[in-house]
Parts: structure tokens; sequence; C-alpha cells
């Protein structure tokens, strides 16, 4: 028995001994039992051996091996007539403790074998279609992968170990039916899992009911099976992505098309996802993806009339009077059709985007969370997203992480959502070993434990397994997936382009390189699944389908950028796309509705809820401004959204600390002090039939969080978006999303958006970082022109808002905030509402309006004139000082110290953009003798005066001057010295009523 004593020691030494029966599942045990030597006496092992007899499973897996091994061994028929003792005792006497020892070790080593491969089969996966490089930039060859047959000394095993049988262990599933495999089958196995035309990388995961998923889906023998049907299919979709680039490059061979060549299996792979996903229940897709193959993802995926993109390349094409447009590999499609292959309907929604690279992903993630939000689908079962991406902007672009981080956030989860990465293994003329750090592209996505899975894509079959499983895996488990496309670019980085200059080798190697259709046409007509004939009348069949479009192409006279939409509002506009009124009622509110929110603003509905004394005092502030009737900047915020909540009108507010607001004057959320993570929203609870109210911190980020609201914004027109910087100025690490899409979506797609932009603004001694929400960035790209006075019928005011592009306020009053929220809503259209809100005045007592300025019939005053002396004898005014936001509060107060409120005139623009033409010319002619000022705390060469100056002039016909007072030009948005910034404030504040300032300038 001395072989069994020195195995029970290895045991013993190895924490080993889990020896119970009725184990859970292999290697497992529920009861745990330590033995002495003295234990292991013969009837001891006899136990064990005929436990093991009834179930290889209820003893450790060393024992079951050993068993096995000490059975095989045995003449045939002899083990059943021996007793286990004397057989293991007659085995026992042929080898000694060093082979039980090494029984043991061989084990370990192959279940380390088998565990490498899971880890880091990848690196050797055959993954490059040219075959000249590999898919990680380090070239890195794992030692402990058997790519030798001198690598088993890594495991201490050797070439005569390769036929011996060993026990696998629960984590594989290469056995299939299976439980015990030689080696030399073991490592095939292995290999053809983890090092052929797939490779995958998802041990990182720390689930790991996850990742024996995968590891089933890509063990299992046999399990990567397509029919003959199946296969067809895939044949079919092949040529339809080919055949249609080919007939591009065939009429139109020098016109920029960013062409899918050396990635066609691109096509057939977002169908075999979106089909596995339909079949799951999926009922829309929201698809976001580059310039690169988005004609032929228009054309054969959406299902775009292929006429409608041909016409796209006709230079003669007039555009209908709808905007600017955009090139035609920008443009985004919506469509809702039946999937053919699960006979369900499926709506699809190409995302419009820009060449900024990846700046669609949280626009994409945005729209998608808002659709699952309108449906009520809590588990992402209806709604879904998919994201394409290359190779170096995916690895390079930092929106790329952001998104990933909005992934697992509660309000901003879409619940899974399925990359696929077009990897060229170039970005535009840079190698990726200049393009990356990481040895994939694809890193990024480890930090949500997102599984990766590459795929060389002259695969078509690997392909489309893969794409099965990742929309399995996304329907599972509601997590993100990385599908890597490992392909090449057939041409430069747009067909003109020549990429020889750059890349000789790889170019060289592809023009050497065969089709993958001609690839897949040869495999499926040497399988017999079809003929040559069948494969050409395939060709021909798409060939001419795309000829037949061609020809009605040319019909097309106009190029309609309505028909290109990717969110459509149905009922909103007439069928024509216009708003169905051009006016809209007052923002006003009756006492009562004005009371009932307020009450609801300063109390907590829900019972035994401790708040801290805090925010208590501040419910007791509002309670108390409730009953005199008046409003602070929060109180009024809580008014306006509370009304629209009333009126069936979603509310959501995001941005970082939006909840409790950066300068503590929200308190939206209330959290109970006594118990941990409850927490009470009182917008939540203003009546039965009210819509929901949304108030989420976000991460800490701008471009990803503003991208999301925005493509929330997109999904529904009957609801009030608002995205607030934790500071004004925070804003330009979003600038993307400003520039690209939000100034200019509606001119480039037609597309009406109205997204709220809170940008906390103002000088307050702070610094250069927490001054300046930068007001003339947001002019300047304000499309209104300067040198032209408006000339409307109707409402003058609707119709500037209609005509423009955006929409800027700086309000100086509560009421005024509280008015131009609601008019937001009730416009008959949609724009982007820039607002530039206040700090001190949050808590400024002047800053207060009564319940007269919110009460029906009263609406959003663009300007507020001066109701004072001045306006009362307006001949006798000397100086009209126009000014905006937070400065007139320090011009009112200055005034009245030095007792020239009949002398000086001061009138607030609250509506920046577009210009009050109207109102501002009004009280030019109420003050005709005055000398006109525009007063600003920022600096000269920011702020407003470059965009309200020649305005003025064209109001003034040219006439008179319009003096600038504020701060001199400077580089810096503020000074960082307190002392500094009072000096300033003082100098500007004697200019602006020092009258005889500008005696003697000229104009």
């Amino acid at each position: 028995m001395s072989q069994f004593r020195s195995l029970a020691g290895v045991l013993r030494g190895s924490g080993l001994w889990m020896l119970g029966r009725n184990a859970p599942g292999r290697g497992c045990s529920s009861r745990v039992t330590q033995l002495s030597p003295s234990a292991l006496s013969s009837s001891y092992v006899e136990e064990m051996y005929y436990a093991w007899l009834e179930d290889p499973r209820s003893v450790h897996e060393s024992w079951d091996a050993y068993f096995r091994n000490a059975q095989a061994s045995s003449p045939v028929g002899e083990a059943e007539e021996r007793r286990p003792s004397m057989l293991l005792q007659g085995r026992a006497m042929s080898q000694t403790p060093a082979m039980s020892l090494k029984v043991v070790e061989d084990h370990l080593a192959v279940h380390n074998l088998i565990r490498a491969y899971q880890i880091r089969g990848h690196h050797v996966a055959q993954l490059d279609p040219l075959g000249i490089l590999t898919a990680d930039i380090d070239s890195f060859v794992p030692s402990d992968l058997i790519t030798t047959i001198d690598k088993l000394g890594f495991y201490g095993l050797d070439e005569s170990d390769l036929d011996k049988t060993f026990q696998l262990p629960s984590t594989t599933f290469i056995g299939g039916h299976e439980t015990t495999l030689p080696l030399r089958e073991i490592i095939h196995r292995l290999e053809t899992s983890y090092c052929g035309h797939i490779g995958m990388e998802f041990m990182f995961i720390n689930n790991v009911e996850q990742c024996q998923w995968i590891r089933q889906k890509f063990e299992t023998p046999g399990i990567m099976k397509f029919t003959d049907r199946e296969k067809r299919t895939l044949l079919a979709r092949l040529v339809r992505s080919t055949r249609f680039e080919d007939f591009l490059a065939r009429k139109w061979s020098s016109e920029k098309r960013f062409g899918l060549e050396g990635c066609e299996v691109l096509i057939p792979a977002l169908k075999m996802i979106i089909d596995r996903s339909s079949a799951a229940g999926i009922e829309s897709v929201i698809i976001g993806m580059p310039h690169r193959g988005r004609l032929n993802v228009l054309a054969n995926v959406v299902r775009k009339d292929l006429d409608q993109i041909f016409c796209q390349f006709d230079p003669k094409l007039e555009a209908a009077d709808e905007g600017s447009g955009d090139v035609k590999y920008h443009l985004g499609m919506y469509h809702e059709r039946i999937n053919r292959e699960t006979d369900k309907n499926i709506t699809l929604s190409l995302m419009a985007n820009p060449s900024h690279l990846e700046a669609v992903d949280p626009v994409v993630q945005g729209k998608t969370k808002a659709e699952q939000f309108y449906r009520g689908d809590t588990e992402g079962k209806k709604v879904m997203s998919i994201l394409m991406h290359g190779d170096a902007a995916f690895a390079g672009q930092g929106v790329v992480y952001e998104t990933f981080h909005l992934s697992e956030l509660p309000s901003y989860t879409t619940l899974g959502t399925i990359h696929v990465v077009v990897n060229n293994q170039i970005g535009f003329t840079t190698d990726p070993r200049m393009a990356r750090s990481s040895p994939y592209p694809t890193d990024v996505a480890r930090v949500v434990n997102a599984p990766i899975f590459h795929v060389n894509a002259d695969d078509p079959e690997a392909v489309m397994y893969v794409c099965r499983v990742a929309a399995e895996w996304r329907s599972t488990f509601n997590k993100d997936v990385v599908i890597d496309l490992v392909c090449y670019r057939r041409f430069g980085h747009n067909e003109m382009d020549e990429p020889m200059f750059t890349q000789p080798l790889m170019y060289k190697q592809i023009r050497k390189q065969e089709h993958v259709l001609k690839k897949y046409a040869d495999k499926l007509i040497s399988e017999g699944v079809v003929t040559l004939q069948e494969f050409e009348e395939e060709v021909a069949k798409y060939d001419k389908i795309c000829e037949e479009a061609y020809t009605a192409s040319k019909d097309e006279k106009i190029l309609h950028i309505r028909h290109w939409l990717d969110s459509p509002w149905p009922n909103f506009f007439t069928a024509e796309g216009e708003p169905k009124c051009m006016s809209y009622p007052p923002t006003g509110l009756t006492d009562e509705v004005l009371k009932h929110i307020g009450e609801a603003a300063s109390s907590v509905p829900l019972q035994d809820f401790s708040i801290h004394s805090g925010v208590s005092r501040i419910l007791r502030g509002r309670a108390d401004m409730v009953s005199k009737r008046t409003v602070d900047w929060a109180l009024g915020e809580y008014m306006a959204f509370g009304s629209l909540l009333k009126d069936g009108i979603h509310v959501r507010l995001s941005g970082q600390d939006v909840e409790r607001g950066t300068f503590s004057h929200r308190h939206h959320v209330l959290h109970d002090q006594e118990v941990d993570k409850r927490f009470c929203i009182p917008l939540n609870h203003l009546s039965p039939d009210q819509a929901p109210y949304t108030v989420c911190n976000s991460s800490l980020s701008e471009y990803g969080v503003l991208g999301f609201e925005l493509g929330f914004a997109m999904a529904s027109p009957n609801a009030l978006v608002c995205w607030e910087a934790q500071f004004g100025d925070f804003h330009n690490t979003a600038q993307c999303i400003i520039d690209q899409f939000i100034s200019s979506g509606q001119a480039k797609w037609v597309r009406n958006n109205g997204i709220v932009l809170l940008l906390p603004h103002g000088m307050e001694g702070m610094g250069p970082e927490h001054s300046s929400a930068r007001p003339e960035r947001f002019l300047q790209m304000s499309k209104d022109d300067p040198d032209r006075y408006p000339e409307f019928t109707g409402d003058f005011e609707v119709q500037q808002l209609y005509d423009c592009n955006w929409i800027v306020v700086n309000c100086s009053t509560p009421a005024n905030y509280f008015h131009v929220l609601r008019r937001q809503i009730l416009l008959p259209f949609r724009k982007p509402l820039i607002i530039f809100t206040p700090k001190s005045l949050l808590r400024l007592p002047e800053a207060r309006s009564s319940f007269d300025e919110m009460t029906t019939g009263t609406k959003f005053r663009r300007i507020i004139p001066d109701e004072g002396p001045a306006s009362k004898n307006p001949g006798k005014v000397k100086r009209v000082i126009f000014c905006t936001g937070k400065v007139y509060y320090e011009l009112a107060k200055e005034r009245k110290q030095l007792k020239l409120e009949d002398t000086v005139a001061v009138v607030r623009l609250e509506q920046i953009s577009p210009f009050p033409f109207d109102l501002i010319k009004a009280e030019v002619e109420l003050y005709d003798n005055a000398e006109m000022i525009w007063c600003q705390e920022e600096h000269k060469n920011m702020g407003y005066y470059d965009y309200v100056r020649p305005r003025f002039l064209t109001v003034l016909s040219n006439k008179k001057p319009v003096w600038y007072v504020g701060r001199d030009p400077a580089a810096a948005p503020a000074t960082g010295n307190k002392f500094t910034h009072l000096a300033e404030l003082k100098r500007f504040m004697d200019t602006a009523f020092d009258l005889s300032a500008f005696e003697g300038r000229s104009f």
C-alpha cells in the first residue's frame, strides 16, 4: 500500500482532500475530510473504488484518473473478477511513490495546458487573411502553447505522453460526451478551438458562468456546423455585398465611396446578428458606423432603395431647400421591414454621423436607451444597438472608452451592445505598431469584461458563427461583446488614394489576394452545396437589380435630404415634414398649479424618511417662498419640470452631480440619513398620471454623456432632455458633439433636436476654469445674418426660432428660466437650446420672481426693458446700457448708488440668438436721443460683443455707434487673482456710468 500512502501524502500536501460523494460536478464535493495515513487501509481504498464504480464524479479527479489507469492496465475481464484492493495492490507493486506523484502532476499539467490555450490560444490563431501579419502587434507566441513538440517539456511531459489518457476538468468541453482523452487528441482539439480562424479573449471575465458559456460554444466538438441552406444564404449575401461594390466601381470609378472591398463579409455578418437578435425578440436595432462600407450597409442591410443611393452620385442633382446636406457616405436611414429569416417585423435605424470617427457611439447608445425607455423595455429584449468601428479609431479615440463606461450605469445602460470592428490592420497610412500601444485594437473592451472574438474575415463561416454566438451572448447576458473582423483594405483610404506609397509589402500581397466571394463559392461548389450555374445565376440576378436601379436613378431630379432621415417623429410634423402651426401658446400656469408643484418641492412624499437638517432647511425655505408667491432659481426650474411632467412630458436631467446640483441648490433626489441607499425623488410624486422624471448623476465625462443625451433627445419630440455641465467651460471636452451634431445636425441631416444645454456661467472671481461657458463660440456658430433686418409676416419670434440652428439665452430671472424651458416643449418644432445658467444668482435675494411673472397669459421675455424711472421719461435718458445675465444686477446696484436711475436705462437681452431685432428696434426708438452701450463682464474678445455689435448697427442703420464697456481683451477667460477680478469690475462699472467716457470718440 505504499503507493496509496505516497498518493495520500501528495494529496494532503496539495490540500486536495475532496473525497466526498454526491458531488455537484466533476472535481467538486460538498464534504471535505482530512484523513491520517493510517486511514488509507485497503478497506478505505475499496470504499473509494466502489464509489468510483458507481459514479466516477463522486471521487476526486485524481482518484478517478488513477482507477481508470489501473483498470486499463488489467487483462480483459480480470478487473471484474479480482477484488479492487488486490487489483490496486498488484498494480502498486510495479510503481514507486515517485510514479504515483507523477500521475497527479501529469494531470495537473494537462489541466494547466488546457487553461493556457483558453487564455492565450488567440496569440497563435490564424487571423490575418493576408498571412503576413499577426493580429496582435506583439507577434507574441506564448511558451506554454504546444506549437512544437519540445514545448511539452514546459509541463514536465514528453512525446511519450501523447497517447496517454487524461481526465478532463470541468472547465473544458473539448471532450464532448467523453470525460477522458489522449493528450494528443486534447492538444488537437484545443488547437481547433482556439488557434484556427477564431481567436478568443474571455478568460479575464470574472464570472465563471459566462466563461463556461463561451467555452461550451467554441470547444464542443462539431458545434460549428452550418446546414446547406444556411451556406447558400451566406453565399447569396456575399454575392450582394461584393457585387454592389463592383457595380459602384464600374459606374463611378473616380468617385470617393469608401467601399467595403477586403471586408465584404461585414454584410452577411450584420445580417446574421440581426437575424439571431430578431429570433430572440428584438424589434428595433439602432446602428452606428463610420464611412467605410456605409453605402453597402444602407443597400444590403437597411435596404435603402438602390436608385436613391445611385442618384447620390449624380453631380447634376439639385438639392431640395432643406439645408446644406452631407456627403453620401455620412447619411443615415430609418426603415421598417420584415426579416426574411424570422418573418418578424424589425426596424433598422442607421444613424447619420460626421467624419469624426467614433463620435456617433454615445449618440447611438442614447437613442437606444430612449427607445427602450419609451417601450418599457427594461430588459433590453426589444431594442438593441450595433456599433461598427475601424481598428485605428477603436484604439485611438477616447470617446470609445467613455462610451464603454456608460454600458453598466443604471441610467445609461443599453443592456448589451454588439461591437463589430472592421480591422483593416491599418489606419489611413499608419501601421498598427505606430497607432496603438496595446496588442489588439480591441483591448479597451476588457474594462467592462466584454468577450472579444477575433476572426479571420476570409473565412465566412467562422465569421457567421462568431456573429451567431455574439447575438446569443447579448440576448443571454445583456452585456457588451466585441467582434474583431481581421481583414484588409483592398484600395487606399479612399478609392483615389495610393497605398503603395506607405505599405508596399501589404499591398503587393493584397493585389494577389483572391476575393473572398470566389474562395467561398469554390468551396461550396466543391462540397456540392451549389453548382457553378446556380452561383452564376445568383450573381447575374443581383447585377440585373443594380442595372435596373441605375436606370431608374436617372429619373431623379431633386435630392430630398428628408428621405435619409434616421429618426422620424410620426405625427409631430405634417406629411411634408413642416410644423403644423407657426405659433405657441403662453407658457404661464395657474396659481393652483404653481402652488401644487411648490408644495411638492418643499415636502417629502414618503413616510418615515429622515432627511439631512440642511436639506430640511432648504425645503422650509421653499415652503416660505411658495406662501409668499415667489420663486428662486431652483424653485423656478422645479415649476417648469413639474408642470411638463403633469402634462405627460418626460423630463430627463443628466450630467455631473445634477441630482444635488454643483452648487447644492437643486436637491431633486433626497437621501434617507438612516437607511443606506434609500432615496426619494419628489418630482415623481406629483400626480398619478404624470410622466416619469429621470434625474441621474453621470460619469465624469462630457463628450460621451452629452452625445448620449443628444441621442436620447432624438427618439421623441415629447421629452425635455437636459444636460448640465458641472461648470460651463467643461463643455469644451464635448466640443465635437456640439460642433458636428448640435449646431449643424438639422442643416446636414434634416434632424430636429430639442436638447437643452445648461452651462453655469459668470465672472465670480473663481479663476479661468470656472468662469466662462464660452458664449462667443455658440454665438459664432449661430446662423442668423448680422447685416440684414429680418422681414417676417406672422409671429416674428416663432419665425426667427424656426429659421435658426439653435437658441442661445442667458436668463436673469427664475421666471424667464421657467418660461424658456416650457417654451422648448410648446414650440411646434424642436431646436437645441443653450442656456447660460447662473451661480451667484442662485441665492441672490434680488434674483427672485413673483408668481405674477409665471401665471396664466405670461410667456418668455426675449428682452426685459428698463421698468424703472428711466422708462417713464425716456426723453431724459442720456445712456442706454444693454447687457445680459448676472452683470445686470451689478449695474443696477451701481446705478442706484450713483442715483442715475432716471438718466441711465438698463435693458436686459435675455435671448441673444436669434437676435431679437424687433424688440431692440423698439428700445432704440424709445430712447432715440440716448447713447447706446453694450456692457458685459467677459473680456472684449469673448462673450457677446462680437455677435451683438453688428446686429445693433443693423438696427441703428449704421448711423449711431454702440460703445463697448467691459473687460479688456485677454487670452484667458478670467483672472485667477481675486483682487485683480474686483479691480477689473470696478473699472468697467466706472466706465459704464461715466456719461462723458465716450465724448470725442469717432464712430
